[in-house]
């Protein structure tokens, strides 16, 4: 292992590889930023250009694509609340709303801050457990990711404002039908699709993401009568201090550093990746936050936008266990990258360690170095990409118009998709006026396939019976907290609404007295 390392080490700080770090970087950053194009357009584009390099530079420049990708695309969604790409829809919850209360610089800076440090963290510990992180993944059987999405889903509380979870759950159940429009996941067969070859393939979670947010707030934006402001949305001097303070580093510390880690830890699961990495952290970080601070949570809390680009970082790192230990790739992205791989007669898995160490160490160990790449290049830019906050009403509509339907465009080729995310924009915006949350419907969709394919997988197993659910005590463990994070909201008023009526007696038998 050292001698491997030693090999990776060596490769991975050759002036060339180190030149394909900031390349990969740069442009990832920049492609991230662009609403719906995201980490899988960044790297089907950098293709053409690997097939020129050894296997080494040429997976270390579409690994510092994919990072920066996704370290770019909290910028859109932190500025004009249209997400760069899949994994960045969260950051937008609490990062939109920092930049209308014009603190874009300290949202601008500390996404920056919260990435470097998931990212850190996760090419850390790929570092020394990728071989036993591998194991653990191959652990996890069908019935364990059925209970981990239950438990994804039971964080929908963390979506919704107060008196809101009714609302919430029936988001949350419109984003699981809408998940099972297009191919059965077992069978095969089309349903729901209305005889429609578009909808075959199902709806894109990228077209529903950018319909929902980016358009959505373009026709509320309208609605308002905000569109016909001449004048810029605020001038540079208000975007506020990049700095955050000492009581802030250590209000959002502990937020970073369990992110990064639970982050990681869903990068590593085949299948999951950084955009359900992102939703469970900003689920977990709301449960576990005081009554005060949860109040906060999609209003611009600090926490709120911190624990999902941590989580999202740290996951695209852990997402290399599985395609580099195991050959599987964990997401849209790490397929892509598999196929590049499979191109340079380079088969990931077991073997990779001992046929090809410099390959497999060199990119691990290009991901630290990326990250401190990403960190220079951002902060001194921030200034300067929040001058888009500056750029008058008139003109940001249309061009957040173009951005969002390019970007769904130039993924499918296909204009049916447009014409769907022209009626999902609709219904949204008439369920936005409802005050439905939007997010609930997100975190149905992107868990709804998974959820089901693993339903029907582990029901097969166990011949029809729900005893999969007890059988296995990973799965029993997994459902346990499932339903403890589901009864925590209903305890939790029940014991407010105690607490109320104790302070209304004593206040009552206090009355008398002091007459």
């Amino acid at each position: 292992m050292f001698d491997g390392m030693m090999s990776g080490l060596t490769t991975a700080f050759m002036p060339f590889n180190l030149l394909m770090v900031v390349v990969g970087c740069f442009a990832g950053t920049f492609i991230g930023m662009l609403p719906g194009l995201g980490p899988i357009s960044a790297i089907a584009l950098m293709i053409p250009i690997t097939y020129g390099l050894d296997p080494s530079s040429g997976i270390i420049l579409m690994a510092g694509v994919y990072y920066g990708a996704i370290f770019g695309g909290s910028t859109s969604s932190i500025l004009i609340n249209a997400p760069g790409c899949a994994s960045t829809v969260v950051t937008a919850f609490d990062g939109y709303p920092m930049a209308q209360r014009k603190q874009a610089g300290k949202a601008l800076a500390l996404a920056a801050y919260s990435s470097f440090t998931g990212g850190t963290i996760g090419a850390i510990i790929l570092l020394f457990a990728a071989p036993a992180l591998a194991k653990v993944s191959l652990s996890f059987q069908s019935s364990d990711y059925f209970a981990l999405m239950i438990l994804g889903l039971t964080a929908v509380a963390a979506f919704s404002g107060k008196g809101q979870v009714l609302k919430a759950l029936m988001m949350t159940v419109f984003g699981l039908m809408i998940a099972t429009v297009g191919n059965d996941v077992m069978s095969g067969i089309p349903r729901f699709t209305f005889d429609n070859v578009n909808l075959i393939d199902g709806i894109s979670f990228l077209l529903l993401a950018m319909a929902t947010f980016a358009l959505t707030e373009v026709i509320m934006t309208v609605l308002r009568g905000e569109h016909q402001e001449k004048e810029p949305q605020m001038d540079m001097d208000s975007l506020g201090s990049m700095k955050l303070n000492k009581e802030e580093v250590k209000h959002v510390a502990p937020t970073v550093g369990r992110s990064s880690v639970f982050g990681f830890l869903v990068g590593v699961l085949p299948g999951a990746g950084a955009t359900i990495a992102s939703f469970l952290s900003y689920g977990m970080e709301r449960n576990l936050a005081s009554k005060e601070e949860k109040a906060k949570f999609g209003k611009g809390a600090l926490r709120g936008l911190a624990a999902p680009e941590s989580a999202n970082n740290a996951a695209s790192t852990g997402s290399f266990v599985p395609l580099l230990t195991l050959g599987i790739p964990g997401s849209g992205t790490t397929a892509i990258m598999l196929g590049a791989l499979i191109a340079y007669g380079i088969q990931p898995g077991p073997r990779l360690f001992v046929d090809n160490p410099d390959v497999f160490w060199s990119v691990i160990i290009s991901m630290y170095f990326g990250n401190l790449v990403l960190l220079i290049l951002n902060l001194p830019l921030i200034p300067y990409i929040s001058r888009l906050l500056v750029i008058p009403r008139p003109i940001l509509i249309p061009l957040i118009l173009f951005f969002s339907i390019t970007g769904v465009y130039l993924v499918s080729f296909n204009t049916f998709d447009i014409h769907m995310m022209v009626i999902i924009t609709i219904i949204a915006t008439f369920l936005k006026l409802l005050n439905f949350p939007m997010a609930p419907m997100l975190l149905g969709f992107i868990l709804g396939e998974i959820l089901e394919k693993n339903l029907s997988r582990s029901l097969t197993l166990s011949d029809g019976s729900y005893a999969f659910l007890w059988e296995r005590p990973l799965t029993l463990s997994i459902m346990i907290c499932a339903v403890l994070a589901l009864m925590m909201p209903v305890v939790s008023n029940v014991l407010d609404a105690r607490k109320a009526k104790r302070s209304q007696m004593d206040e009552a038998a206090a009355a008398p007295e002091q007459q």
